[in-house]
This record gives structure tokens, C-alpha cells and sequence, in this order.
């Protein structure tokens, strides 16, 4: 797909990876409808911000309601919004993984489901869901968020073969770890410079929107080559 002047939604895209998507769509000269609870330090004439709670059903539907008035027909959908809870599962509370289910799994739904619509009427279009190698493998500390992300797999896997017909790729990246905020909250674990830099991994995912229309990359994994350094 040639992004030049198409309407690309971006989740979670106040930091990190979806902030670094951000600004590398816009430099591709695509139209960027950036959903996210807080706005990012960026301006652009091309860059839009919404504000949403991508773990709330009715802010999402106000959110998609309120960029397809705006900016029309989307082209690309990258769901990138997520977060992950540490801690043994017997220590956790049923509202520790209700929220990750809610952002990371419904969030996800409620938003694809919003503007399916819109992009079938394009008749090309690419759905890019960011799971993480914890959707490929059981971790250690991690068993909601890895529940969570192996629920993204097989939801996109059942997606791409149902929209397929109408023209609609939908692509899974499993990244390892990456150096964003990600590990704020996460004691055990400190981002650092061995891990995968944000700006490689929303590269790749440029390179994934941009293939033949009849190329359809299913699933790309990603990793540091030397986490340990």
C-alpha cells in the first residue's frame, strides 16, 4: 500500500512505539488519527489527536464516530495500545486482569469493530495487531498479559482469513522486549539499551503496511539479537 495521503489510526500512541509510528507515518506523508488518553509533544497539519480510553466500550465507539466524521475512510488500523500486570497469578486480583482483558483484548475488538466498516469500503485496507512474544510463550510473572496476547494471535489469525475477500490484510507482531515505558510499573524488570529501540520496531511495521497489495504477511517476530548486551 502506498500510505502518501491515507488515513492511518494509531492506538496507544502517546509514547513509545505508537509515538515513534507516529512520526514515521507523517515523514511517509500519511494522514495520522492518533487515539490515546494523553496527547503526545507533536504537531503536525497531518497529525490528529483523540483522546480515548481504549478500555472503555463507549469511548471508543465516540472515538471512531468522532474520526470518521472528521477525517473520512481509513486505510490502516495499528493497535498498538496495551499493558501488562506483574506478579505470580495466585497474587493477582480479578481487576489486575480484567483490565488487561479490557484494553489489550476487547479494547482491541471495539476498536477494530468500529471501523471495519470504513475500510471495507476502501476495498484495500491492513489491520496490524501488536501482540508480543509473550502471545507466542508462557512467562514467568506474566501469565495474564501472556493470556491476553495470545488471545490477540488467535483473534487476528480468525480476522485475516474472514477479511481477506474484501481486501483487508491483518498482520500479528510478536516484539521481545523494547525499550519504552512499558517497564515503568514493573519492578523486576528495567528498560535498557540491549533491548529493541521503538523506532526499529514501528520501521517494521511501516515496512509491513507498505507491501503489494497481494502480499499479506501474517506474522512477524521480532527480537533484540543481544538482550543481554
Amino acid at each position: 500500500m502506498d500510505i502518501r495521503n491515507k488515513l492511518v489510526v494509531v492506538t496507544g500512541v502517546s509514547k513509545g512505539i505508537g509515538f515513534e509510528l507516529l512520526k514515521q507515518l507523517i515523514d511517509k506523508g500519511a494522514i495520522v488519527a492518533g487515539w490515546g488518553r494523553t496527547r503526545p509533544d507533536y504537531n503536525h497539519d497531518q497529525f490528529h489527536f483523540f483522546p480515548c480510553d481504549i478500555g472503555q466500550e463507549k469511548s471508543i465507539q465516540e472515538t471512531a464516530a468522532a474520526t470518521l466524521e472528521k477525517l473520512g475512510a481509513v486505510s490502516a488500523l495499528v493497535n498498538n495500545a496495551g499493558f501488562g500486570v506483574y506478579g505470580n497469578f495466585e497474587d493477582q486480583s480479578w481487576s489486575d486482569w480484567k483490565a488487561m482483558f479490557d484494553v489489550n483484548v476487547l479494547g482491541l475488538f471495539e476498536v477494530t469493530r468500529n471501523l471495519l466498516g470504513s475500510m471495507k469500503s476502501t476495498g484495500e485496507a491492513h489491520i496490524v495487531n501488536i501482540s508480543s512474544i509473550a502471545g507466542l510463550n508462557g512467562v514467568k510473572g506474566f501469565s495474564g498479559y501472556v493470556g491476553t496476547k495470545h488471545a490477540v494471535r488467535g483473534m487476528s489469525h480468525s480476522w485475516f482469513q474472514e477479511l481477506r475477500e474484501f481486501g483487508i490484510k491483518v498482520t500479528t507482531i510478536y516484539p521481545g522486549s523494547v525499550n519504552t515505558n512499558f517497564f515503568d510499573d514493573i519492578d523486576v524488570v528495567e528498560a535498557n539499551e540491549n533491548m529493541m529501540r521503538p523506532q526499529d520496531v514501528a520501521n517494521s511495521i511501516i515496512q509491513v503496511l507498505e507491501t503489494h497489495h497481494n502480499y499479506l504477511p501474517v506474522d512477524l517476530e521480532i527480537r533484540p539479537l543481544k538482550p543481554k548486551g
